[in-house]
């Protein structure tokens, strides 16, 4: 939908920002990664998106942030799909699952457990939320590159952050406790809030979308005050790295 010829939320218009987007949660990153491109430019802050735009290997490509959980990052998706977008990567932080998923690490996702609300607004339950094979691929390669410990595999999606923090104050504690324990026992690496959705929506919308997620503690064994500082930025070079190198093999 336009407001006064652009976005409603992103509040750009068609062919501002470039083919390739990363996706971070926070809009006090997009500055950062901003920062990675070569002549990077603002291009617009409205509400939980803020927008940058700059190139990469001389392609134009764009940072654009879509604030915290599903329903904004379904918004920012559909609204950058409208301006020509096609390949996104989410850049997040995390809560480490397995044992040997640890602070400072890294988790590339081949797909994510819906549990949460907007992907069923798009696609039944019954259909997987699962990464572009091409992105993934250009993760793994980008990681492997900067020499960054990584995991790939499963994470978890979820509405609640508080529910992963404090379960058994919940009112539905049982059945949080039981899910995650499955969830582990399946191999799920690391929990986040936005991939289940943005793997969905780009299936329906047919564009490409991975998702490399910073791990900041284990989400079993760590404490709050064990959060690994310089964790976000692997995750955020490793997605630019990514991005290049699906520019050249795009070509």
């Amino acid at each position: 939908m336009l407001v006064d010829g652009k976005q409603m939320h992103i509040q750009i218009t068609k062919g501002e920002i470039g083919g390739y987007v990363i996706l971070p949660g926070d809009p006090a990153r997009c500055e950062k990664i901003a920062q990675l491109f070569d002549n990077p430019k603002k291009l617009a802050s409205n509400r939980e998106y803020t927008l940058y735009t700059g190139y990469l290997n001389g392609v134009q490509v764009g940072v654009c942030s879509t604030g915290i959980g599903g329903p904004s990052a379904a918004i920012a998706l559909e609204e950058l799909v409208e301006c020509g977008a096609h390949t996104f990567i989410r850049v997040g932080t995390s809560g480490g699952m397995q044992d040997n998923v640890l602070a400072g690490d890294i988790c590339i996702a081949t797909a994510s457990i819906r549990q949460e609300g907007t992907s069923r607004e798009y696609l039944p339950i019954e259909f997987p939320a699962v990464a572009n094979f091409d992105v993934t691929l250009a993760l793994r390669d980008a990681a492997q590159k900067l020499g960054y410990r990584y995991h790939t595999g499963v994470i978890q999606s979820k509405d609640s952050f508080y529910g992963e923090l404090r379960p058994k104050v919940q009112a539905i504690a049982d059945e949080l406790e039981m899910k995650w324990k499955a969830w582990k026992a399946g191999g799920a690496l690391t929990s986040e809030m936005e991939a289940a959705a943005l793997f969905t929506v780009s299936a329906v919308l047919k564009v490409r979308c991975g998702a490399v997620l910073n791990v900041l503690w284990n989400a079993d064994n760590d404490k709050a005050d064990t959060i690994a500082k310089d964790a976000a930025e692997r995750g955020v070079k490793t997605a630019v790295e990514a991005l290049k190198l699906l520019i050249e093999r795009d070509k």
